[in-house]
């Protein structure tokens, strides 16, 4: 809060009544380039205007209202000199922000609008996985500190919060069709693996969160980002663990699944395509000739084409035959277009009749495609082109481990040689070896 400055001759009625009425107002410095002035007329009321300074001994003035000289304050149209201050700190502060381009700050900024600009600027920007963020700060977020200012943001409080999103339950999908309180299943404390994954959810919203306070520091609402840049993430909590359908967990699965269900899944375990990327396909992105599938929209926002194996380009030329090139490759069986979430049921229904468990998920399949070309020894670059990862990290942190080849091969490349030859005498460097 910035200090209200003291004046003797401004600050009471009494003491303004002693000043002559003249048409230059009486200015008073209140911050750097910034001044109240007090206008006293012949009629004996007055009133405060606010002046900021432009530079080349200009300045821009703004009338704020009339002074309490004859009428008793209300804090909106007749001022006390402590309120003509307010008003004129924030007509200060909004001019000085359009002069940098920045928006007008509306009241308290809170994390709520703080996440709503940030949203706002990444559906301008078109950017990937927006959907399933909002999702999160609806849930995890908005809740807890939605309506918190971002100046009384605490590291503690957000540090309290991350925490506690890591023991939380988990919540559990409910019916859209009837409307109940949200679901929730505790999580076992002794399961580390349940333990790991809660926080890898505590660690991604915590990132979505600090993304939204970042945008906000950056477009000047907020004047520090100390609160939550000294919030770190759960260490080790995204180490890879990755579940896989054995080649018999497989067929059980494809066997248990139903009519247009069952393509779908076939074609994520032939191809290791997102859902999404599988969905938006169109009949004109299989290439017959070429053996390959094009997915236009990836996560990444880049396209790439997929190679298929004969079962693969067998499966896509069924799906393909008669459509054109615009068509829907996977549809439902009543005919509609397969659209977000609409896959888990079917995998849970389809896991139980197969018995796999736990229930398999459409990443488990794209985990189950990538793992069975690791360990058949396709080289990481091969594996990452097909998945559509950047570069081969994501590949080598998750599949690395499964190739038969792969670690052998890289530790041999990396490690020197000794150059020692026999146990007595190392001829290369002439060193006694005991």
């Amino acid at each position: 809060m910035a200090r209200t400055v003291r004046d003797t001759n401004l600050e009471k009625p009494a003491a303004r009544a002693r000043l002559a009425p003249r048409g230059k107002p009486y200015w008073r410095v209140l911050e750097s380039g910034l001044h109240l002035g007090y206008r006293r007329t012949k009629t004996g009321g007055g009133s405060w205007t606010a002046r900021r300074f432009l530079g080349g001994g200009k300045y821009a003035e703004r009338g704020l209202g009339l002074a309490d000289d004859l009428q008793e304050a209300d804090g909106a149209t007749v001022l006390t000199f402590s309120d003509a201050q307010g008003k004129a700190r924030v007509w200060w502060k909004a001019a000085e922000r359009a002069e940098l381009g920045l928006a007008p700050i509306d009241g308290p900024y809170t994390v709520r609008k703080a996440l709503d600009a940030y949203f706002a600027d990444r559906e301008r920007r078109g950017s990937k996985g927006l959907a399933k963020d909002r999702a999160a700060a609806r849930a995890r977020i908005l809740p807890a500190l939605g309506d918190v200012e971002l100046a009384k943001l605490t590291t503690k409080r957000i540090r309290d919060w991350h925490t506690g999103l890591a023991t939380a339950p988990k919540l559990v999908r409910s019916s859209r069709i009837v409307k109940k309180a949200q679901k929730r299943r505790a999580v076992d404390a002794k399961d580390a693996d349940a333990v790991r994954a809660r926080r890898a959810t505590a660690n991604r919203t915590l990132t979505v969160l600090k993304a939204a306070l970042n945008h906000a520091f950056h477009d000047g609402r907020v004047v520090t980002d100390e609160a939550w840049r000294k919030v770190k993430p759960f260490r080790e909590a995204d180490a890879p663990v990755v579940h896989f359908l054995s080649e018999d967990e497989c067929r059980r699965m494809v066997i248990a699944c139903d009519g247009a269900f069952r393509s779908l899944v076939r074609a994520a375990l032939l191809s290791g395509c997102r859902y999404g990327e599988l969905t938006r396909m169109r009949a004109r992105d299989f290439n017959a000739e070429a053996g390959t599938i094009t997915v236009r929209e990836s996560k990444s926002g880049k396209p790439r084409h997929v190679a298929l194996t004969d079962e693969g380009q067998s499966l896509f030329a069924d799906l393909t035959a008669g459509h054109t090139g615009r068509e829907p490759i996977f549809i439902r069986d009543d005919g509609k277009a397969w659209g977000p979430s609409h896959q888990q049921r079917p995998l849970d229904a389809a896991s139980a009749r197969a018995k796999i468990e736990p229930a398999a998920t459409f990443h488990i399949l794209r985990h189950t495609y990538a793992s069975a070309l690791a360990m058949r020894g396709v080289p990481m670059g091969v594996i990452a082109a097909q998945l559509g990862h950047s570069d081969t990290r994501m590949t080598e942190k998750h599949y690395a481990h499964l190739s038969p080849n792969y670690v052998a091969e890289t530790v041999r490349a990396a490690l020197p040689a000794l150059g020692i030859l026999d146990n007595t005498t190392n001829v290369e460097a002439g060193v006694k070896v005991n």
